[in-house]
């Protein structure tokens, strides 16, 4: 799979996709969860910020993945499994 074709970009949309459900469903468990134990809202507050930075970590790698194909180093999202 080369790195700008529509099969890449077929993939990084679907991980996108994936990616941003699995946090919204985090994020709408964190208060009920916490809600039943008796959590303080301190933890549902980090909680979402750790998620938030996993995303954004997920985001630079993504661009550095697609500067690597520009600049022809090769290899792109090759952690990403294919179909």
């Amino acid at each position: 799979m080369s790195c700008l074709s529509l099969a890449f970009l077929q993939q990084l949309c679907i991980w996108l996709i994936v990616v941003i459900a699995i946090i919204s469903i985090i994020r709408l468990l964190v208060p009920l969860l916490l809600g039943m134990i008796g959590g303080v809202p301190v933890v549902s507050a980090l909680i979402n910020i750790i998620l938030w930075a996993i995303v954004a970590i997920m985001v630079v790698y993504i661009i550095f993945a697609l500067l690597s194909c520009l600049l022809g180093s090769g290899g792109g999202l090759m952690h990403f499994p294919v179909r």
